[in-house]
């Protein structure tokens, strides 16, 4: 097909394009390895299957936006397929006659394929430009108060255009050069629709058709050659990074867990992160994987609520500024500017709930969570800087080993009156519960852990209690940054938990449950734990625990907390024990793994909340109220306070009350 002239000088052209784009290769491999720590290699093998599943499905992408996310489906389809299809198209003009996989059956499926999949394409690319063009939803949008690099606000919509344009002149100009060729070799049953369109050129004369397939062939891989060196530049790479972002992110037993800092080696002095080298590598490749499509701004409580953070503008920032200064990082010279001045003002820094909600939903396998709270680390530790608000939150936990500042010997006043058995007196228990600071010294949440006494009583659970030997988990101090604050605790509570021989673990708090179940392995505390929902439909289950008191039909609604749902994959316990007390649920539009925050998690239970158009536990609680229930259950003491409060400040009729106080109400009388 193509002369010898031609193929010398699409070879030099091919040859350069490749140079120039394994130049930009290199340069972002360097620059991903300046992030710290390495790639746990050992992981792959095992996800290799999945990865390729999750990749050819496009399924993270359905989990919102069902419509779009099928057109987007039909463009990836198309274009991967186009990488055989492009190899095809080469050949075919080096080598005269050549069809890539004959004329058989293969042959035919491979242009079946290359037909629909072009139509699926051209398609998909027709609702996605006219969504991002035309109709532009406020999803795409950024608000203007959120920081967002300069050249992004313009450079996203013309990034968009470039690729756009890309995909629709490649594989319209292959799909239409393919109806040059049937036109004038005889319409294909294997290629439906480029042969409807060869109709269109039936007049043509041969030497004219001949001619249009040329220059439709230069066309379409003219196109791939320029495009390749910017394609490195763009969006477009997530459909590469995506992949390796999901083989290659560090294994977790949360979305939640975090990385344990060395304060052993006196020579390290920096924390966290405060430039963008110092994040994780993993962090580095978020940003070149990312689609730039919002899906975490708009799971973000935050944002919703009208503050400056958005998740997404912080992985858009590290890309546009990676893009920008790559090639210094890639040197080994340092940022020039910190995370603070280009990816996120330190008041976002400070509105996050680490509730995961934007990990969660990211299609691509992004954790901006993760960013915010290494960027906390540094300020916290490295520059003191944090909200004045959590100083005595941090000096509670310090001095008495609770943020309430309530000393030890008060640590069992709740249970006054009640026979809670304690560790130092007890030889022999099958779980030992975890009380926790908020059930121990907060009144409400003390009707929680009385309710949940009576629950274990009913059932006959052998238990015992810590009493005053129990400290905070140090959640809050680590969500909050003070990395070194909860390395103490949690240094000291699997001491206490070894030395008291303690086999499994019930908490009524998520986060208590989240920190030593996801967290305390990494000080070497490996114990089972359980949520006070999950131990409730156990026992049930097992004909232990029998709720067969007096009902009250009340229409009940239940709030999935962050850290008992999401980040710890518990949605159907809670719902089995309130089932089990004969309760008639009404779920919320945004539940189980789309629960919206209660506003509490990431430590802001005890600092102001940012500014913003309403608070997060406002949100929520109008959401519960509009379901028409009476009772708004809940499975976190701090659930409970914000959700509480927000009920009492707004005279909302609803009743927040934690399932375990749900379920004691359904015992026998005689219990």
């Amino acid at each position: 097909m193509l002369t010898l002239p031609e193929r010398i000088f699409f070879l030099l052209v091919a040859l350069l394009s490749l140079y120039l784009t394994a130049l930009a290769t290199w340069r972002i491999i360097r620059t991903i390895g300046r992030g710290q720590g390495r790639p746990d290699w050992k992981a792959l093998p095992g996800r290799v299957v999945g990865v390729v599943l999750k990749t050819v499905s496009f399924a993270p992408t359905f989990r919102t936006r069902f419509v779009t996310s099928l057109f987007h489906a039909f463009v990836g389809w198309g274009f991967t397929y186009y990488l055989l299809v492009n190899i095809g198209d080469v050949l075919k003009g080096y080598i005269p006659g050549y069809q890539l996989l004959g004329a058989g059956s293969l042959g035919n499926l491979y242009r079946l394929g290359a037909d629909v999949l072009s139509g699926g394409v051209l398609l998909g690319m027709a609702y996605l430009i006219v969504r991002r063009f035309l109709v532009r939803p406020d999803a795409l949008a950024t608000r203007a108060t959120t920081l967002l690099h300069p050249k992004a606000r313009a450079g996203i919509r013309r990034d968009s255009a470039i690729v756009a344009s890309f995909i629709v002149l490649h594989v319209g100009g292959r799909f239409v050069g393919e109806s040059f060729g049937l036109a004038l070799e005889g319409r294909d049953a294997w290629q439906p629709l480029a042969s409807a369109v060869s109709r269109l050129w039936s007049a043509w004369a041969p030497g004219s058709l001949v001619i249009a397939a040329h220059v439709a062939w230069w066309f379409a891989l003219g196109l791939i050659l320029a495009f390749l060196p910017y394609f490195l530049y763009s969006k477009h790479l997530h459909l590469f990074f995506a992949p390796i972002n999901f083989l290659l992110k560090p294994q977790r037993r949360s979305m939640g867990e975090l990385d344990r800092l060395n304060f052993d080696d006196p020579s390290i002095e920096q924390f966290g992160a405060s430039r963008l080298e110092q994040l994780s590598w993993s962090s580095l490749v978020d940003a070149y994987a990312c689609i730039m499509c919002n899906r975490c701004q708009e799971a973000c409580p935050a944002y919703a609520t009208g503050k400056v953070l958005s998740p997404a503008a912080l992985e858009i920032n590290k890309r546009y500024f990676l893009n920008q200064e790559g090639g210094r990082l890639a040197r080994g010279e340092a940022s020039s500017q910190s995370l603070l001045e280009f990816a996120i003002p330190a008041e976002a820094v400070w509105a996050c709930t680490a509730c995961g909600a934007c990990i969660d939903v990211c299609p691509v396998g992004n954790e901006p969570m993760r960013d915010i709270l290494d960027i906390r680390r540094h300020l916290v530790l490295t520059e003191s800087a944090f909200p004045d608000q959590l100083q005595a939150a941090f000096r509670g936990m310090e001095r008495t080993s609770n943020v309430w500042n309530i000393g030890p010997e008060k640590r069992m006043e709740w249970a006054a009156g009640l026979e809670v058995p304690i560790v130092a007196s007890t030889k022999d228990f099958e779980i030992l519960w975890w009380v926790g600071c908020a059930p121990a010294t907060d009144a409400r949440a003390q009707k929680t852990a009385r309710a949940f006494a009576a629950v274990l009583k009913a059932a006959g659970v052998r238990y015992a209690v810590l009493g005053s030997e129990e400290r905070c988990t140090g959640d809050s101090a680590r969500r909050a940054g003070n990395e070194y604050l909860f390395h103490e605790l949690a240094t000291a509570n699997v001491e206490t938990l070894k030395r008291v021989g303690a086999r499994r673990i019930v908490t009524t708090c998520p986060h208590c449950l989240h920190t030593l179940k996801n967290e305390y392995p990494a000080f070497g505390g490996d114990f089972d734990v359980v949520h006070h929902s999950q131990l409730i439909q156990e026992l049930t289950e097992a004909g232990r625990l029998h709720l067969d008191g007096p009902a009250k039909a009340l229409l009940t609604t239940y709030h999935d907390p962050c850290y008992l749902g999401r980040h710890n994959g518990v949605f159907d316990a809670p719902r089995a024990g309130l089932a089990a007390a004969g309760v008639q649920l009404a779920e919320m539009p945004r539940s189980r793994a789309d629960s919206f925050c209660c506003g509490a998690g990431g430590a802001q239970m005890w600092k102001e909340e940012e500014q913003g158009t309403e608070r997060i536990n406002a949100n929520r609680v109008a959401e519960a109220a509009a379901t028409g229930a009476q009772v708004l259950a809940v499975g976190c003491p701090f659930c409970m306070i914000m959700l509480g409060d927000q009920v009492r400040q707004a005279g909302v009729a609803l009743e927040v009350r934690d399932l375990a106080e749900v379920v004691a109400d359904r015992l026998p009388p005689s219990s």
